[in-house]
């Protein structure tokens, strides 16, 4: 009868705790997937909601205005916000070391004991309740307290300046997806341009066959010419989409959402820059934020190197404990009695750690070994910011050239399918003439259009790495 209840409670047991077992051990066999009911127990984050964007935005959209929404949505300027008053804590920690310890005591005991009188042992009961204050504080330690403190102040600056670098990275974010679909959307817009001349001159052709002016592959050739560009404004339609949905995707927003944006042409396109190429590189040294963040690390180091070294020397410390005693006692035969009193007790510690394993010299090899690795980072990054900013300013340059370039070609391109157009309306030219000069000018449209958000692309990553892009904005002080 036991062996069958203790079948049945095993039984009634085992749905409990298979799928836990299951879950704690591995796949069966590489080559199928990997299953188990607990994957419906996991958290899933829902999707983000979308904002209201009436709110943030008067109209379309301006850069500024959305730059400021993402600021506000991107989880990586909260996490660099929490991990920079995390180290903020951690000066607060470090300067606490400065003050004495004070803590309330309340201690209790009881004991029974046989205690041995002449040739017979006597039981003896007796009860200890003593509330104290306890205290504790670091009177000398040789600089350590003082370097602890100075290592959390320069990790603090380090991690204020790594939140800056974040808001660096999330506006130059947001700046690439916005141009982008400001491309994007004059693409759009030329493409329908160009479907609409292609049009007229299907219209044309159609109108000149009928009066025998024209032949019939010459309206197939306008028909294909047509169709041509029906097509390329249909994939212009959706890298439009696409872009739309990254823009959105920066600003941490579902991809559908609606966005409306201004028109590229409402924007002022740079000229020329401002500044040389050296003039460019010594503030991108001088500025950018992820320079001066290691730049605090190699501060915290020394600090570093400096408490372990204090840990060779001694340390003097004062404790002390106050309080008052209530006792009682009891022996056989012999009445209870009770007493109490005040006590305290006050001691001075002088501490030298003489051998330790070589403990402190590891630590003191360590904290050098990792100021080292921090000063080949400044190194290293010294040099790729140079090599960005001269790529950076290169193909800012020649941007401006290829806008220049492609103004005159929009000029040019425009005058030769208007005089095309008339010399075919007057007999001189054919259809192929007319297709190609809208050809060359669809292209001529395209690449202006190309062009001039390359301008805005390319400066805009000129200032991202210089880190103009901060002194532009602002930063905030909360993500």
């Amino acid at each position: 009868m036991r062996l069958w209840v203790t079948v049945f409670l095993l039984a009634a047991g085992l749905p409990g705790w298979i799928p836990v077992a299951c879950a704690q051990s591995a796949p069966a066999m590489p080559e199928s997937q990997w299953h188990d009911r607990m994957e419906s127990k996991l958290p899933v984050t829902p999707a983000a909601a979308s904002a209201d964007l009436k709110t943030a935005c008067a109209a379309a959209c301006t850069l500024p205005e959305l730059i400021n929404l993402a600021e506000q949505r991107n989880p990586a300027t909260r996490l660099a916000w929490e991990q920079a008053r995390a180290r903020a804590a951690s000066l607060g920690i470090a300067r606490s070391e400065w003050y004495p310890t004070l803590a309330a005591l309340a201690l209790a005991d009881t004991a029974r004991v046989r205690v041995l009188l002449n040739s017979q042992f006597y039981r003896q009961t007796y009860g200890n309740f003593s509330p104290e204050l306890h205290a504790e504080y670091l009177i000398l330690d040789f600089g350590g307290r003082e370097e602890a403190i100075g290592e959390a102040k320069w990790n603090l600056l380090a991690a204020d300046l790594s939140f800056n670098d974040v808001h660096r990275r999330v506006i130059f974010l947001v700046m690439q997806a916005y141009y982008r679909l400001l491309n994007a959307v004059s693409l759009r817009q030329a493409a329908e341009v160009s479907l609409k001349n292609a049009k007229a001159d299907e219209e044309d052709a159609g109108a000149r066959l009928q009066h025998g002016l024209a032949t019939k592959p010459d309206l197939l050739e306008a028909q294909a010419a047509r169709a041509q560009a029906e097509f390329d404004l249909q994939a212009a339609r959706g890298a439009e989409a696409i872009a739309r949905g990254g823009l959105a995707t920066a600003l941490e927003l579902p991809p559908e959402t609606t966005l409306e944006v201004q028109q590229v042409d409402t924007l002022t396109v740079p000229t020329k820059l401002a500044d040389t190429v050296r003039d460019e590189t010594e503030r991108a040294l001088a500025e950018r934020p992820d320079l001066k963040a290691l730049a605090a690390r190699m501060k915290a180091a020394d600090a570093e190197i400096g408490r372990q070294r204090s840990t060779y020397l001694p340390t003097l410390s004062l404790s002390g404990d106050a309080g008052e005693t209530r006792q009682y006692g009891q022996q056989d035969m012999l009445p209870p009695g009770y007493a109490g009193g005040e006590t305290w007790d006050a001691a001075l510690e002088l501490r030298w750690t003489l051998f330790d394993g070589g403990r402190r010299e590891h630590e003191v090899a360590q904290a050098r070994a990792q100021k080292a690795a921090t000063q080949a980072q400044i190194d290293a990054l010294r040099d790729r910011i140079a090599e960005d900013v001269w790529n950076a300013y290169s193909n800012a340059q020649t941007a401006l050239r290829q806008r220049e370039a492609a103004l005159a070609l929009v000029r040019a391109a425009s005058e030769s399918y208007a005089a095309t157009r008339e010399s075919y309306n007057d007999g001189v030219r054919n259809i192929l003439d007319v297709i190609a000069a809208q050809k060359a000018l669809a292209q001529a449209q395209a690449e202006d259009v190309t062009a001039r958000t390359q301008v805005l692309l390319q400066v805009a990553d000129l200032a991202f790495q210089t880190g103009d892009l901060l002194a532009a904005s602002g930063v905030r002080k909360q993500p």
